[in-house]
């Protein structure tokens, strides 16, 4: 029997610790939002299961794991079955490419699975929007009005912000001059950061990630007072702990892309400089845990922005939500391409850059 190669353990390795580490991340994401909401509250929040509520995630996800999986009979079972599955995969497949550090071993990046793809940024959009599937599937297969209005909504709200979306990030890709999430990293060294080049495209992102994974005040697909539970009314059991796992992936996916194109991702100027003088440069395993800490230092008060948003502001209508995004966002990210394509004619008419 051949021995399996070194680079398909690595990859492997790789995967288990990613796919583990998100599931973990998502339970947590969910018991720091219980906390803070009850902070904003004046609540007190899980405080039961382990040392402040440490461990209540996980005694919800063992408490939906054996719960019974009720069917309803009109439903479409496979479809019923594959679309939680399609929204979790499409979810955790993004951080095929979203790096955590620059960190080399051998001449390979170990702090990202597929480290060095040219075109990250558009495989992650192309996986955002396969997501759509997976809700549109579970509203037309859950053979229930309010579910398939659910499916229909996020469908319709998806593809309207993903172009928002898109448009936002064309004018950091301009400056950056790649596609590649290290290389966008590398372009903002030294504090050039897109977000001070970009405020109008970094709002504009921020805006369009709370519509994208569906998160208030943008929540139509599942909004409560109108559509019971939206596209998930009919999945109970870990199906329906499935969707609401990934809608905390793909919210700290959205956290992990700001900070990596606007943000600088793990850079902080003269850090690295300064470290290499102690002898912590590339060769030494403490960079890339430094690195790690950085992006992660960035990417919380992203998370944060999330649940505060979602506790502060109440939900939009549907008129409202779809005005908001092809009336307002999209002419601002047109206007943010025509702005910063002739910020950079000028600044290479006169030499500057």
């Amino acid at each position: 029997m051949d021995a399996i190669p070194v680079g398909a353990l690595i990859i492997g390795a790789k995967l288990f610790i990613i796919v583990n580490g998100l599931l973990v991340i998502a339970a947590y994401l969910v018991y720091f939002e219980r906390k803070i909401s009850a902070w904003m509250q004046n609540r007190v929040g899980p405080n039961r299961v382990g040392p402040l509520g440490l461990f209540q995630s996980f005694a919800d996800v063992f408490k939906l794991w054996t719960k019974e999986d009720i069917v309803p009979a009109m439903v479409d079972k496979r479809y019923h079955l594959v679309a939680p599955l399609i929204s979790m995969t499409v979810a955790m497949a993004a951080y095929a490419v979203i790096p955590f550090g620059e960190y080399y071993v051998n001449g390979a990046n170990i702090m990202a699975v597929a480290p060095g793809i040219n075109i990250g940024i558009l495989y992650i959009l192309a996986m955002s929007s396969i997501g759509v599937y997976g809700i549109t599937l579970a509203g037309w297969s859950s053979n229930n009005k309010y579910s398939l209005l659910g499916g229909l909504r996020s469908a319709a709200q998806m593809i309207s912000y993903e172009l928002s979306m898109g448009l936002a990030l064309i004018g950091a890709l301009m400056i950056s001059g790649s596609l590649d999430l290290v290389e966008i990293v590398k372009s903002q060294s030294g504090g050039k950061w897109n977000a001070f080049f970009q405020p109008l495209g970094f709002v504009i992102f921020l805006v369009a990630s709370f519509a994208e994974t569906n998160r208030a005040p943008f929540d139509l697909p599942e909004a409560e007072p109108e559509l019971v539970g939206g596209y998930h009314t009919e999945y109970s059991g870990m199906k329906f702990g499935l969707f609401y796992l990934a809608e905390y992936v793909n919210m700290f996916t959205a956290s992990c892309l700001m900070a990596l194109i606007y943000l600088g991702g793990w850079d902080i100027p003269f850090l690295y400089e300064q470290l290499a003088t102690f002898g912590i440069g590339q060769g030494n395993p403490l960079l890339g845990l430094i690195q790690f800490s950085v992006f992660f230092a960035k990417v919380v008060p992203m998370l944060f922005l999330f649940y505060w948003v979602r506790w502060s502001l109440p939900r939009f209508r549907y008129d409202q939500l779809m005005n908001l995004g092809w009336k307002i966002m999209l002419p601002l990210a047109l206007a943010n391409i025509l702005l910063t394509g002739t910020g950079i004619m000028l600044l290479k008419h006169f030499g500057i850059m």
